[in-house]
């Protein structure tokens, strides 16, 4: 029996990364409805649930996300839009009509003041309005309160589709003798593709896996690594010879802060799902195969 998936946000990272995967004979038994801006206006609620009524939509998988965080300093009422309330309509949707849904979050929850990896229970404070946009969704979500939903807090994206940390560093790497690139910002690359597997791997196993409330896990590669160590990386794998720079915070100021300290703890999700997370430099490699 087919699963009917919607994905939102599909030509985004983790939405085009789904796109290939769906493709496999693994997930031959989904059938998938991919949508963008141009095809599904998730600002919409009756767009939205017509959507899932004529195609009997059994699971979302939210990809879509303002993710553009200095520039949601200014445009404050479009993240609004698109990371608060699209998820309200959406679980509003999923509760009335018994739909799994999958939100994918961030950790620009958190104030990044923590000095250990955060658990999924720790206290929540955003800096910026990405941040609080993507809070506010999620609380959103936990009050409607659909069956069997989830919130997949990540960070650090990157991919060969979209624009993102590693694509700009291959350029400016070849372009540049020397650049000096942030060391005191700590986090974990992760890799749309493995987040992408996760998420259809929860899909499948969620038969036996069942919740009445609003489930938050958190899901990055294995590993931790500043901006900087990043940076080197990337350039060591693609062989290019940039003199990386350590640089703190203050000397490349931004329209919106950013967490120092970005370190999630993925215990509960490799748990109840049996998940086996790939190192960050090794899926970085794979990454980079297909850009270089």
């Amino acid at each position: 029996m087919h699963k009917n998936i919607l994905v939102t946000g599909a030509k985004g990272q983790v939405g085009s990364e789904l796109q290939v995967l769906s493709i496999l004979d693994i997930f031959s038994h989904f059938r998938f409805f991919f949508t963008d801006k141009d095809s599904l206006d998730i600002s919409n609620k009756y767009e939205i649930d017509i959507f899932c009524q004529a195609n009997k939509i059994d699971t979302i998988i939210n990809c879509a996300a303002y993710t553009a965080v200095d520039k949601a300093e200014e445009e404050q009422e479009t993240a609004n839009i698109i990371n608060h309330l699209a998820v309200k309509y959406m679980a509003e949707i999923a509760k009335e009509s018994n739909i799994q849904l999958i939100h994918i979050s961030t950790d620009y929850v958190y104030d990044g003041e923590n000095y250990r990896p955060y658990v999924e229970d720790n206290p929540v404070n955003p800096q910026g309005v990405y941040g609080k946009t993507k809070l506010d969704g999620e609380m959103a979500l936990i009050k409607v309160n659909p069956s069997n939903a989830m919130i997949l807090r990540t960070s650090w994206v990157y991919s060969s589709f979209g624009n993102n940390f590693v694509k700009t560093m291959l350029k400016l790497g070849r372009e540049r003798d020397e650049l000096g690139v942030i060391f005191d910002q700590l986090g974990t690359p992760t890799y749309a593709r493995d987040l992408a597997e996760a998420i259809l791997t929860v899909i499948q196993t969620q038969r036996e896996y069942k919740s009445n409330s609003v489930e938050i896990y958190h899901y990055t590669n294995e590993g931790v690594c500043s901006w900087y160590d990043f940076a080197k990386t990337i350039f060591e794998l693609s062989n290019i010879r940039c003199n990386v720079n350590p640089i703190v915070t203050e000397q490349y100021p931004t329209p919106a802060k950013r967490p120092h300290y970005s370190i999630l703890n993925k215990a509960k999700i490799k748990r109840d799902f049996e998940l086996d997370i790939p190192y960050w430099k090794n899926s970085l490699e794979l990454c980079l195969n297909m850009l270089t």
